[in-house]
């Protein structure tokens, strides 16, 4: 019994709870990014491109004679670089915000001012 205690407190911690969120609205957002490259960026960047080299999509770009379809290693790339500076500018955006909460000094609770008056009555007693 105390096997299966112990692993209901691991799965029911914050940290696997957030990581289980997070692997799913990653997987939803990389879905997002995907549409983009396929549905956006390609026709409206990359199709004079592919029109130049007779080719409706990017996964047609193939190496002659081989099976090497470097045109999807090139929409995984573009897809990556999207992700990449995503999240490049999110952390930024959240370490911003916890350098101004950090620059910010909490005023003093209760205890604290008491404390301070204590200590100013004692040092101007004779």
């Amino acid at each position: 019994m105390g096997f299966l205690k112990e692993f209901k407190q691991f799965a029911i911690k914050g940290n696997v709870v957030d990581l289980a969120i997070a692997v799913v609205i990653g997987g939803a957002f990389g879905k997002i990014v995907t549409s983009l490259v396929e549905d956006i960026i390609t026709p409206a960047i990359l199709t004079p491109a592919l029109e130049k080299a007779n080719l409706k999509n990017l996964n047609e770009l193939v190496i002659p004679g081989t099976a090497i379809k470097y045109g999807n290693f090139l929409s995984q790339v573009i897809s990556f670089i999207i992700i990449a500076f995503a999240l490049f500018v999110i952390v930024r955006m959240i370490n911003s915000m916890k350098k101004k909460e950090e620059a910010t000094p909490a005023a003093p609770s209760s205890t604290d001012k008491l404390l301070i008056e204590i200590r100013d009555e004692l040092k101007n007693k004779p």
